[in-house]
């Protein structure tokens, strides 16, 4: 819903600030105040086409901006389209902010939550939250693409509909397999051989976790032996070995074991320190045992050290080939094994999927021949109403059919009569909506009808008829009363009234009948001010609304003024009496 637009310098606008909410929302105002500017306005904010003319005069820059409230059936696919662009500010999506600023330049800047994107994603978002009806070509109505989905939402099928694409997803899964097999299977002897050849190399080395560290530490060793060797050999001379100039660690320690004990025989409180010197005497036998193996584990192997780093190298050219680390050329070799296992068995694998999509294709056929029929009977119902609703709105004889067929394709789903027809997610069927507007013309397509009132009344008919499947939640519609009569104009509010029940629903008209089914009425005016020309909107209520409609039946006089209560009376009536039959309705 459409709650906030703010528009500076656009045309002969110079600054609105407008606010809105629910129900039925009427614009009035005298030819070139104003009105469709609003409208071209929105359109620009809404990703529409944009051009420097649009700036008003003396001004640098135009700037739209439009505040939106997301109703909770359409949060999730506004929240995917704004997480994808990084513009999701609030978990849920419940507001939208898009803003449009036009430059002289002839550059427009489009910006979704205060941040700049493009004029393509405005009009994406702006397809699910707004549909204006009138002399653009922004009509959802028009897409035929939108036919489909909303036959479907009339025809209540979303059962019918989820399960047959659950099945249609099945088998593009199936399909997506079988052409992997067979372009393995096309190129499955090149594939054998790599892979055979990339897994036996791997598999030949033999290769352990943790073998490079321990390579690398023996390697230091064998480099260092010398080193090593005259290092350790000098600690076991000084710890535990006779030398002509010195006597070893060992031997003093020892006297100093004697003296202490001797001690210790004296003074008792000193058997502590006696304790500790045999400990460090031992310590030192201890260690000199353990330097004297290391001595004879030191090996001077100049063949094994070569052997060593020919390791080495043939796990970094291997880690090189498959993967930064053991662990990875090891993954690399299992996984060859398995596509290898694959391939030998991707013949009976294909036997296998080929028989599986033969079969989800006859499930298809099945469930789209049923979902065709349950749109057969719905298009007949849609149909009739459209056809009730135009002949309320004064064009008799006018008649609206649903095109629905079947697609040839040879590499579609089977069906009874032999033949095959395309599918895709939503079903089997092309559907399109045709109109024939006046009697004696044959039905056309939609897009094909003329623009202009005509069009607009066709756009309410079918809204009204499809108010419980759309779901836009903002209508708009631009002189929908053109070339029609007061009687018509209060069936038009009428309708409109209804059907903003469940959408926010704005209008601009001429007409004072369906001006008073309003329940914001907006009047839109042009002033000269300092010289300038500029539209000035404000909100009608008492008196002003009643002068306003009064003014719109040919000017304020108390026999208009009169009139213009009858009309407000009128609407409060019919709009009253609706709402009592809808209770009455309702279970």
């Amino acid at each position: 819903m459409l709650l906030e637009l703010r528009i500076e310098n656009f045309a002969i606008i110079d600054h609105l600030d407008l606010e809105f909410g629910p129900g039925l929302i009427t614009f009035t105002g005298e030819t070139g105040a104003g009105k469709s500017i609003i409208l071209d306005a929105v359109e620009a904010v809404l990703g529409g086409h944009t051009d420097p003319g649009m700036i008003r005069a003396g001004a640098e820059r135009a700037y739209v901006e439009a505040v939106l409230e997301v109703p909770e059936h359409l949060r999730e696919p506004v929240r995917r389209i704004l997480e994808n662009e990084d513009l999701l500010e609030e978990p849920d999506a419940r507001y939208l902010t898009l803003s449009r600023e036009i430059r002289s330049s002839g550059r427009s800047l489009a910006r979704i939550n205060g941040r700049s994107a493009s004029a393509a994603l405005q009009r994406e978002l702006g397809g699910y939250l707004v549909d204006i009806h009138g002399q653009s070509e922004h009509l959802s109505l028009l897409n035929t693409r939108q036919h489909l989905r909303l036959l479907d939402q009339y025809a209540g099928v979303e059962a019918e509909r989820a399960a047959y694409a659950a099945t249609y997803h099945e088998l593009r899964a199936v399909r997506r397999e079988l052409e992997e097999l067979r372009a393995a299977e096309r190129d499955a002897a090149r594939r054998t051989d790599l892979l055979t050849y990339q897994a036996d190399e791997i598999e030949a080395a033999g290769l352990r976790p943790g073998e490079e560290e321990e390579l690398r530490q023996e390697r230091t060793r064998l480099a260092n032996a010398e080193t090593l060797a005259s290092s350790a050999q000098l600690a076991v001379t000084l710890l535990d070995e006779e030398d002509p100039e010195t006597r070893p660690v060992s031997d003093l320690l020892g006297e100093v074991v004697e003296a202490l004990a001797s001690l210790s025989r004296i003074d008792p409180t000193q058997e502590p320190l006696y304790e500790q010197a045999e400990q460090a005497a031992d310590l030192v036998a201890e260690l000199a045992r353990q330097l004297r193996v290391y001595l004879e584990e030191i090996e001077f192997n100049p063949k094994r050290l070569e052997q060593i780093e020919e390791r080495v190298d043939l796990i970094n050219n291997l880690k090189r080939k498959y993967g930064g680390t053991i662990e990875a050329v090891l993954a690399f070799a299992a996984q060859a094994r398995a596509e290898l296992d694959t391939i030998a068995h991707a013949t009976e694998r294909i036997a296998e999927l080929e028989g599986k999509e033969a079969r989800l294709l006859e499930r298809l056929a099945e469930q789209g021949l049923a979902l065709s029929e349950l749109r057969r009977q719905a298009a007949g119902r849609l149909a009739q109403a459209v056809e009730r609703e135009l002949d309320d709105l004064r064009m008799a004889g006018a008649r609206f059919a649903v095109d629905q067929r079947l697609q040839p394709d040879p590499q579609g789903v089977p069906l009874p009569d032999g033949s095959r027809a395309a599918f895709d997610e939503s079903g089997l069927d092309q559907v399109e909506f045709l109109i024939a507007p006046n009697p004696g013309e044959g039905l056309k397509p939609l897009v094909k009808i003329a623009s202009g009132g005509e069009t607009s009344r066709l756009m309410l008919a079918l809204k009204k008829v499809l108010a419980s499947a759309d779901d836009i939640p903002s209508l708009i519609f631009d002189e929908i009363d053109q070339g029609i009569g007061g009687r018509v104009g209060t069936v038009v509010g009428e309708k409109l009234w209804q059907l903003a029940r469940r959408h926010q629903v704005m209008c601009i008209t001429h007409l004072p009948q369906l001006a008073a089914f309003g329940e914001r009425h907006y009047r839109v005016r042009k002033l000269v001010q300092g010289g300038r020309t500029a539209t000035q909107v404000e909100e009608l209520q008492g008196d002003e609304r009643l002068d306003e409609l009064a003014l719109m039946m040919g000017g304020v006089t108390e026999a208009n003024r009169e009139a213009a209560r009858e009309t407000l009376a009128t609407a409060r009536q019919r709009t009253a009496h609706l709402l009592q039959r809808q209770e009455l309705d309702q279970p």
